[in-house]
Formats: structure tokens, C-alpha cells, sequence
């Protein structure tokens, strides 16, 4: 891959100066890019605080959790939502001849997930019929993934992304990261209970038949839901786990796996912040660098996974979106899973950071790399 694509490089973006007040800090340089920064005698890197900033860490890039700007979504609550309405506008788009897919897409792109699952339960109501197998009868393709994706509850399309990557023949594996080493506590456990009644089956046993090895176990550790979520930092942790990372990889011949799994398993996101500053200094290396040199496959793909969510959770999905985009071919799986998933949620910092890190916007690049109403209907959740 291109050294200078995806997260590799946002981390040589323009970097805050020690110092910056906290209201300055939640617009990112996106007007260059350059090396990353060396203080006192270590690489300093995006996301990273650097030397000078106090325990707090302002100059973090805005992060769900912190207590810093509150990350958003492009899709708010319709203010004068009427499901009613909203259904009739549905069942005349698709009655008759033919189907008017922009009545579709103004309606669907501009609710809710709670809105929609109203108009749903409202259209069966007036009609008798089932508003899903009416949308299925009448679109295709990628348009209709993207609109059954949307009527799909929240938690409930998380469990079926994650059953699809696991039925049939080979495994989706960067699926089951992108949802598993990405999400908190309540959501992983809601995930569990959504996927054993909607489809009869043990999550963490379908992880254990369709994955192995040390990813196997990363996964496993990620299902159970049970990370620290206290958001007070404890430094002393840091520099201990920080130490403790180091004799595990970087520090002795070979790679203590199990050391890994543990803290980058069990650590708050905040904690986890913490310990990367304090590996940064030990090791005058970054850690994302470190597992690098210290993993391969899947199993590395989770843990930096994990620690590019910690530092900023918008940046990854930034990053898997470009990718999703870039070279020859679409993902359209993955392009309508994130933006169908964290259109809610911080859709808005998602574009934020694909400009920073790409030197493009994500509406160009969909409007580069889809077509027809599948493309309308992506920008219209995207949003300008």
C-alpha cells in the first residue's frame, strides 16, 4: 500500500503546537501535510499530546467519550416527522408503472433510524403490507442494499453485518473488526443479544469456528464487551503498561501476544491515550509502528484497530472508507455500512478528517467512484 495513504498518513499531518487552547483545537491544518514533529528527542504524531500538555490532553482531536465536542451526525430528527405522511409519500413512489426513486431517497435519507422504524410499522398499518418486501420488489443493486441497510435498526444491522461475514464460504475478517474493536461496552452487548435471537446463534462461538490464533482470542476478548470505560487516567498505568508493551514486543526477541490482548483490551480508550504518549516516550517509537514490526495479518489489523479508535475513532473510519474507494474497484459493502452506521452518530467528523487525511472530500471521491440514484442516495446521507 501506498506509504502515504490511509492512516500512515494522517499521522505526518500538521501537528497542534504544545500549548493550544482547547477551543482552538477542534479545526485540524488540512491546508499541508509534513514530517511529524520531534520533541524532546521523540516523534511527535496527530492524536498524540504533545510535550507540554497537561494530563487533561487538550488538543486531542475531538473523540466520543472525552468530554471534548460532541461528535455529530449528518442525519438529525426530521422536525415536522409525520409518519403517516411519510408512508403514503413511500406508497405512491412505488405504485404503478415504474418507481420514483428521488421520492424515495428524500424521504429515507432525510429520517432517523427511530423515524424510519415508525414509518415502517405506519406503512403496514394503512396498507397491510410489508414496507421492506415492497422496497425489495422494487429497487436493486447497490441502491437497494443501501435503503434496506437504513430500515435495518441499529444494533440489528451490526449483528447481520457480522453474520454475513461468518455464513457461507471464507470469512470477512475486516468486518468483524470494524465493528467489534470499535464499539462500547453496551453496544458489543446489545450486538451479542440482537445476534443469539435474531438468528439463533452464539456470536463468540461463530468467532471461534471462523477465526484462529491470536486473533481468534483478540476478537473473543472483544465480544465479551467488557472493557474499562472509566474516563479518568490513571499515569502511573500508562507509564506501567507502556513498559509493559515494550518488554513484550520492541524490548526481547519475539512478541508476548497475550500482553497485547490484555491492555489493549481491557483499557478505557482515554487509558489507552495515556499509554500511547507514554510508549512513545520509552520507546521513541509510536506504537501503531511497533505492532507493525510486531504483528502480521488480521490480529495486527485488529490491535491497530483498536488504538487508531482510541486516539480518533473518526479518523479510522475515515481511513477504511478511503480505502473502501481507492484504486481499482468499490467496496460498496463497506461504503454503505459506515456511512449507514455513523450517519447518526459522527458522520460529520468523518468528513472532517477524510479532508484532513486525503486532501479531498468524501462527497467528491463518492461522486468519483459510484453512479446513478446508488450515488444520489449516498451523497444525500453524506450530506454537503
Amino acid at each position: 500500500m501506498d506509504p502515504l495513504t490511509g492512516w500512515e498518513r494522517w499521522t505526518k499531518c500538521a501537528q497542534f503546537p504544545a500549548g493550544t487552547p482547547y477551543d482552538s483545537c477542534s479545526e485540524w491544518d488540512t491546508q499541508r501535510l509534513q514530517e511529524p514533529v520531534k520533541e524532546d528527542g521523540r516523534m511527535s504524531y496527530p492524536g498524540y499530546p504533545p510535550s507540554g500538555f497537561p494530563p487533561s490532553y487538550p488538543g486531542y482531536p475531538p473523540h466520543p467519550g472525552m468530554g471534548f465536542q460532541a461528535n455529530e451526525g449528518t442525519i438529525k430528527p426530521y422536525p415536522q416527522f409525520n409518519a403517516q405522511s411519510d408512508a403514503e409519500i413511500l406508497r405512491k413512489a412505488m405504485k404503478g408503472f415504474g418507481t420514483d426513486e428521488q421520492a424515495v431517497i428524500d424521504v429515507v435519507s432525510r429520517r432517523t433510524n427511530d423515524q424510519r422504524q415508525k414509518i415502517k410499522a405506519m406503512f403496514k398499518t394503512m396498507y397491510g403490507k410489508d414496507l421492506i418486501k415492497d422496497l425489495k420488489s422494487e429497487l436493486s443493486g447497490n441502491m437497494e442494499e443501501v435503503i434496506l441497510a437504513l430500515f435495518m435498526p441499529t444494533t440489528y444491522y451490526d449483528a447481520w453485518s457480522l453474520r454475513n461475514a461468518m455464513k457461507g464460504a471464507g470469512t470477512q475478517e475486516r468486518v468483524l473488526i470494524e465493528i467489534l474493536c470499535t464499539r462500547d461496552n453496551q453496544q458489543i452487548r446489545e450486538i451479542v443479544r440482537c445476534y443469539n435471537q435474531e438468528f439463533g446463534r452464539d456470536l463468540e462461538r461463530d468467532i471461534r469456528k471462523d477465526t484462529s490464533g491470536h486473533f481468534e482470542r483478540l476478537l473473543v476478548s472483544m465480544c465479551q464487551g467488557n472493557r474499562d470505560e472509566n474516563q479518568n487516567v490513571d499515569m502511573q498505568k500508562a507509564q506501567e503498561d507502556a513498559q509493559r508493551l515494550y518488554q513484550a514486543g520492541e524490548g526481547k526477541l519475539g512478541t508476548d501476544e497475550s500482553c497485547f490482548n490484555m491492555v489493549l483490551a481491557t483499557r478505557s480508550f482515554p487509558q489507552l491515550r495515556a499509554t500511547v504518549e507514554a510508549y512513545s516516550r520509552l520507546a521513541n517509537r509510536d506504537l501503531i509502528s511497533s505492532i507493525n514490526r510486531e504483528f502480521s495479518g488480521y490480529v495486527e489489523d485488529g490491535l491497530k484497530a483498536i488504538v487508531q479508535c482510541a486516539l480518533n475513532r473518526p479518523a479510522f473510519f475515515a481511513d477504511r472508507l478511503f480505502k473502501a474507494m481507492h484504486g481499482m474497484g468499490t467496496d460498496d459493502s463497506t461504503l454503505t455500512r459506515i456511512i449507514v452506521s455513523r450517519s447518526e452518530i459522527d458522520l460529520v467528523q468523518i468528513k472532517q478528517m477524510f479532508m484532513q487525511m486525503h486532501n479531498k472530500t468524501l462527497r467528491m471521491m463518492i461522486e468519483g467512484d459510484t453512479s446513478g440514484d446508488y450515488k444520489k442516495l449516498l451523497l444525500a446521507i453524506v450530506g454537503q
